[in-house]
């Protein structure tokens, strides 16, 4: 993306919807003091600090402004009104425990639809000032090709997908490696690439021949330098990987990674192991001590014996743990070869309902409190089930690069319960996959809201 564009959007936009708070705020309380009904200064001077602190705390959570959702309008949008409803909850949660009752109530009530109303407003000026400047050739990317081939012509296929304005001139490429009808003009061979970047006002130069290819690659690059002309290479690496990676380095030495892992640095665990243990602790203190001599109490008077389960599962690096949850079974022999079913003759009563409401599941924030798994994560699964799907699966073993959790990405996109197919626990590990490499504090949170929205409902998937 051009990165002038984007930096200009993302300012422009964070302005005005800060700028139109705040203009909110002054014309309310200048018409509270027109009126002479204004007083309590100290209690409003907190609530505006409140305002826009608690709105920077949502924008920078939610990541409102980021390339992602700032480059497609229809996602800004959903992600603004979001963003609004985590900021009204929060307005809420300091009026209720801060004990503003002093301060007027059509004052709130105005400015909070008011704010609502004008990031609407914010968001149709932003449509129509993107599409103005757009058209400006500040803002474009003339952009210039070296080589054809089919790295060349899967470059122009994503260019052209891009949101922002890009003009490709065309290739330069030698006449006698050109077999077919291109889309852009061939503009001549490599020696006259920087000629032509010159009298065509190049941006930048997209290079799919490597240097080590053609020598003369390394005198394009340092040509391009002195005429502030950006170089960029593209090694053709589909031989041996067919996926994205990413780039790591060691000093000056690029090292190629297959993907991306949040929780692969130190202050992310540390930030999640906080939340884990936060979570843990309140769920121990303030709900086993009597949920368990209830729940256990039920399930003995319907099925006499242990309370709970315990079963061997696999965690973070393929390490085994004992896992703990209500006993919702009858006890019998199969429980570490055979799954859970819809209508297993082997569920009780009790045991139903504790599935289908997850509260089976409790237990697990003693696995939380201990570290033997995350309140987020990938689900644990018995070892029978990991041994069988790591051979069928080829990336089923780097779910376990992550601490597994007592819910997941996978279970809030109703992926639950039994497994049915095949095709179905790959949709599971995709789910897991893409946790993994996209893990935020933001969105574990999210997460959770969602298990808690499942829980209330009674997941139907739960077996």
């Amino acid at each position: 993306m051009n990165k002038r564009f984007l930096r200009l959007k993302q300012f422009c936009v964070f302005g005005l919807d800060l700028i139109s708070l705040n203009v909110l705020i002054m014309l309310q309380q200048f018409g509270m003091l027109w009126f002479e009904t204004f007083s309590n200064s100290q209690e409003y001077t907190r609530l505006n600090l409140w305002l826009n602190t608690s709105w920077l705390v949502v924008l920078i959570a939610g990541n409102l402004y980021s390339e992602k959702y700032i480059s497609s309008f229809e996602l800004f949008f959903r992600r603004t009104i979001h963003t609004y409803f985590f900021w009204l909850v929060l307005v809420l949660v300091y009026l209720f425990f801060a004990h503003q009752f002093k301060l007027s109530l059509s004052f709130v009530a105005f400015l909070l639809c008011s704010q609502g109303a004008m990031l609407l407003v914010n968001r149709c000026i932003y449509l129509v000032v993107r599409s103005y400047l757009c058209h400006y050739q500040y803002f474009t990317r003339r952009v210039l090709i070296l080589g054809y081939n089919d790295t060349a012509k899967k470059l122009v296929s994503y260019l052209e997908e891009e949101n922002e304005r890009i003009q490709i001139l065309g290739f330069c490429e030698e006449a006698e490696h050109i077999q077919e009808l291109t889309h852009y003009p061939i503009l001549g061979p490599l020696e006259k690439a920087m000629e032509l970047s010159e009298q065509m006002k190049v941006d930048e130069i997209f290079s799919t021949i490597a240097p080590e290819h053609d020598l003369g690659i390394y005198q394009l690059m340092q040509q391009a330098n002195q005429c502030c002309i950006r170089f960029k290479v593209i090694p053709d690496l589909s031989l041996f990987m067919n996926h994205s990676f990413h780039i790591d380095y060691l000093n000056d030495m690029p090292v190629l990674c297959l993907r991306r892992e949040p929780l692969d640095e130190a202050g992310n665990r540390i930030l999640k192991r906080l939340f884990d243990i936060v979570v843990s602790l309140f769920v121990v203190i303030f709900i086993l001590p009597w949920l368990v001599p209830v729940v256990g109490l039920l399930i003995w008077i319907e099925s006499p014996g242990p309370i709970f389960f315990k079963q061997k599962r696999t965690g973070r690096n393929n390490k085994q743990f004992q896992c703990l949850k209500f006993r919702s079974m009858k006890i019998n022999n199969d429980a570490d070869m055979k799954q859970a079913t819809q209508n297993d003759e082997r569920l009780t009563k009790v045991g139903s309902f504790l599935r289908r409401t997850s509260l089976d599941e409790f237990p697990q924030f003693l696995n939380v409190l201990i570290g033997n798994m995350s309140v987020v994560g990938p689900r644990p699964h018995m070892l029978k089930h990991t041994n069988d799907y790591s051979k069928l699966i080829q990336e089923y073993m780097v779910r376990q690069f992550v601490k597994p959790g007592m819910t997941g990405w996978a279970q809030v996109n109703g992926y639950r319960g039994e497994i049915k197919t095949l095709q179905h626990m790959k949709r599971r590990v995709n789910y897991d996959l893409w946790y993994a490499e996209n893990w935020s504090m933001w969105l574990d949170i999210k997460i959770v809201f969602f298990t808690m929205v499942v829980m209330i409902k009674s997941d139907q998937n739960a077996c």
